[in-house]
């Protein structure tokens, strides 16, 4: 097969997944065929090529290859859409940015720096999007659990992996953070196992996106 018909069966793989596609998922595309991995990069270097002055790029992700539109197009996009993404709350990506930064850290740990009880809430939702997992439990009584962040969380906020995040001397604040993270498409899928919080928790829970609380209110 000609590494021309490779290249536009590895394109149309690529547009027709959500999902970013590893190298051996590409390479699987051609069971028949003697394709191997040094094939596949060639033609993924030259559609990196193909879209360099294009508004759509080919992004190397942890999990793989995804084609996606620009960030220098999405305030045209923007108006398509019938409503504009929610934002996280403060406190969601304080706890998100203190996990992504200081893995694996416990929720004892993040209380501590932020001065402040983490609702159950947050950490529910932030697992329900996979956007963090626990790593193991701390050798300490109570065996606090170890959180950390996922190849999801990476593939969601763009990122090859932890070391592309912004620097901390980088960021003023969580605003510049929330910037540099395209944080979008926040509205959770309908839950009906999360319980409700103790009071000392229902000071941050007012501070999830809204969506979230009218789904607590409505259980």
């Amino acid at each position: 097969m000609e590494l021309k018909q490779v290249k536009n069966i590895v394109e149309a793989a690529l547009l027709a997944f959500d999902e970013p596609l590893s190298m051996k998922s590409l390479v699987s595309l051609f069971p028949e065929e003697e394709i191997t991995a040094n094939d596949i990069n060639q033609v993924l270097n030259d559609l990196e090529v193909d879209y360099q002055d294009r508004g759509i790029e080919l992004k190397k992700l942890s999990k793989g290859y995804r084609l996606q539109t620009r960030d220098a197009v999405q305030p045209w996009l923007q108006h398509m859409w019938e409503q504009k993404p929610k934002k996280l709350s403060r406190a969601l990506l304080e706890t998100l940015a203190l996990i992504a930064y200081r893995q694996p850290i416990t929720r004892g740990e993040i209380e501590d720096i932020r001065g402040v009880a983490v609702s159950s809430k947050i950490i529910h939702y932030m697992m329900d999007k996979e956007w963090i997992r626990i790593l193991g439990y701390r050798d300490v009584p109570g065996k606090p659990a170890m959180l950390g962040t996922t190849q999801t969380f990476l593939n969601y906020f763009n990122l090859k992996a932890l070391q592309d995040l912004p620097s901390l001397a980088e960021i003023k604040d969580f605003e510049t953070l929330e910037q540099e993270l395209d944080f979008d498409d926040l509205k959770p899928e309908p839950d009906e196992n999360l319980k409700q919080t103790s009071s000392d928790e229902q000071t941050e829970s007012d501070q999830l996106p809204d969506d979230i609380n009218q789904e607590q209110e409505s259980t």
